[in-house]
């Protein structure tokens, strides 16, 4: 059986290492080999780390055409189209920080060509210091912590019991027992759905402020939020920053997710302009900048009221949805440590299955059998370095599912993978 994490054997050039794979290339190349790369409209793919890209329901109209500019045939600067950090600067401001004095400009944004590329960026510019990352986390998160040697990563355990809950009294402790100088998480969490929002996350802002620790906030599905009210429920930590040039929150954000545009990439970091200097500075030896004529047509997206018309249709459509797929997975067998606050994931645990379905990894080779993707929860268990390489992961027994297809492949996924768990509970042992 393939194990997440490990690196397949190198037989090529010595200067050169094996690059283990993220969770999602994982799943999707083991799938391939069943024929899901030649016809992938028979597969039900729950391991997609993108939302369905078509038209919702009373959602703004799809792009369906960028014109190009002959201008724009030239590169972008390394920091993005001016016109567009200006644009995404004023959508945080009148979506987030209207009635406060600290308001963001062009200066407070860099545009990148996709969320890992202005993760790395960042990424790049920290210092020799202890930064902290929870797990599990974004898999993504493993080689960025790894490849940047002059930083130090320092891993944090949630646990399923608690909800994955993090405090404020061990936000403090972690900061200043770990000496922290920064904490990478996304939020809402990507796998679990575990979303800090509010008064909870105001804290947080304030706690970092206090002991001088930068928050690394991957706020990609912060439009795809659960339970918060309003009926085009969005939340950022921009809501919470009192001085946007001093105070340590960084965010990162992007087309991607929340305007379901993942194939633009075209992303953005936020923050203090001395970080956005540092990160500019990176990525012209890193990357050299994105796309001019997708960040043209960027622009017109900026626009709050967009935002809010999109996020309207993604919380209907996508809440039932969620629904749908909690429902689902509870009538399998599968245990939800925590409802999804965020994002389109399910975070749950088949230990309860027969054996044979009772770990991530045997059930996402038993679900390849009957074309349906899952990712197993060990990639999830963020370990630069392979530090803790031979123990068991603890999240051996958890998957993600995505319910960021349509809901007839979430229906059809589920009747599957019933299938699949009934045949097992009827087979001789």
């Amino acid at each position: 059986m393939t194990v997440p994490h490990a690196a397949p054997a190198h037989h090529g050039p010595s200067a050169f290492r094996s690059v283990p794979k993220t969770g999602v290339i994982f799943v999707t190349t083991e799938a391939s080999k069943l024929g899901f790369a030649s016809d992938p409209s028979a597969w039900c793919n729950l391991g997609q780390g993108q939302p369905e890209t078509g038209p919702l329901p009373e959602s703004p109209p799809r792009v369906d055409a960028v014109t190009v500019n002959p201008d724009d045939h030239e590169y972008a600067p390394v920091g993005g189209l001016w016109e567009l950090r200006d644009a995404i600067a004023d959508q945080y401001n009148r979506l987030y920080r209207r009635g406060l004095p600290s308001k963001y400009s062009a200066e407070n944004v860099a545009v990148a060509g996709g969320g890992r590329t202005s993760l790395t960026r960042a990424a790049a510019s920290l210092g020799a210091i202890n930064l902290g990352h929870f797990l599990p986390d974004y898999t993504a998160y493993e080689e960025l912590l790894d490849v940047f040697r002059l930083f130090s990563p320092i891993p944090i355990l949630l646990e399923g019991a608690r909800g994955y809950s993090f405090s404020i009294g061990d936000l403090r402790r972690e900061i200043l027992g770990r000496g922290l100088s920064a904490l990478l998480l996304s939020n809402p969490c990507n796998p679990t759905g575990k979303h800090v929002r509010g008064e909870e996350l105001n804290a947080w802002v304030r706690t970092a402020s206090e002991l001088d620790c930068t928050l690394l906030l991957d706020e990609f599905y912060s439009h795809y939020v659960w339970g918060l009210g309003g009926d085009a429920p969005m939340e950022s930590a921009a809501r919470y920053v009192e001085d946007v040039d001093h105070d340590p929150v960084v965010i990162f954000d992007g087309l991607t997710k929340n305007w379901r545009y993942p194939a633009w990439r075209v992303t953005w970091t936020l923050g203090p302009k001395s970080v956005i200097e540092s990160v500019v500075s990176a990525g012209s030896f890193l990357d050299g900048g994105g796309s001019r004529p997708m960040q043209r047509a960027a622009i017109p997206l900026m626009n709050p009221d967009v935002a809010r018309a999109e996020t309207k249709a993604i919380s209907r459509v996508f809440g039932h949805k969620r629904e749908l797929m909690i429902d689902g997975l509870r009538r399998l067998g599968v245990t939800i440590d925590v409802e999804p606050e965020g994002t389109f994931y399910v975070w749950g645990s088949v230990a309860d299955l027969p054996d044979g379905l009772n770990d991530g990894l045997s059930f996402f080779r038993a679900a390849l059998d009957r074309k349906v993707i899952t990712v197993p929860g060990e990639f999830f268990d963020v370990n630069p370095g392979k530090r803790r390489a031979g123990r068991p992961s603890r999240f051996r027994h958890h998957l993600r599912f995505s319910f960021g297809p349509s809901e007839e492949t979430l229906t059809t996924a589920l009747e599957r993978l019933g299938a699949m768990v009934d045949s097992w509970r009827g087979a001789p042992r």
